[in-house]
């Protein structure tokens, strides 16, 4: 690999990695959230909304780490499947990458087309805390879009160098060696 072609890996890995530490801290929030709503109710004092900002932040936790997690292989994937094709797992893979990253790209694009007319719209949540929806759709769209790149990335690899930047799990690699 030639000098810009490491620099934009690393830069690629760093996204994925940003985004895995965004989806961590939304999980911390998670947790801030539910002691403020817990630390309420056993004072008395009514909270709006906790319920509805756990939810958005759990979407943005999720949507933010799937780049970070498919890198790392830990998405669900055959690959036990994938071993018993032997030479032919070339173009399984390149077949599951050709999908993933148009149903990525679809989704993408749906995502960033929702925040967008949300804002436009001026939607709202519908419970008490009243919440401009385009603010909390806009991680989940920056989301899909980490998740689009990382499928495309994963593909334009495998079309250059014959394998993916998915790292194997554990497993795969004790049967590998």
């Amino acid at each position: 690999m030639n000098g810009a072609g490491r620099v934009i890996r690393r830069s690629l890995d760093a996204i994925y990695d940003g985004a895995g530490l965004l989806a961590a801290l939304c999980l911390v929030a998670i947790l801030i959230v539910i002691m403020v709503q817990v630390g309420a109710r056993w004072a008395g004092i009514t909270v709006h909304g906790p319920a509805e900002y756990a939810g958005y932040l759990m979407a943005a936790a999720s949507f933010l780490a799937f780049a970070h997690t498919l890198n790392r292989g830990a998405h669900i994937r055959v690959g036990l499947l994938m071993n018993l094709l032997g030479e032919r797992r070339f173009w399984a893979e390149l077949w599951c990458l050709l999908v993933a990253s148009a149903a990525s790209i679809f989704l993408a694009w749906y995502a960033c087309k929702a925040v967008y007319w949300s804002w436009k719209l001026g939607d709202i949540s519908q419970a008490q805390d009243a919440t401009p929806l385009w603010i909390v759709q806009t991680p989940v769209a920056i989301g899909a879009i980490i998740l689009a790149v990382c499928f495309v990335d994963n593909l334009a690899t495998l079309l250059l160098t014959g394998r993916d930047n998915i790292r194997p799990d554990l497993e795969e690699q004790s049967r590998a060696e």
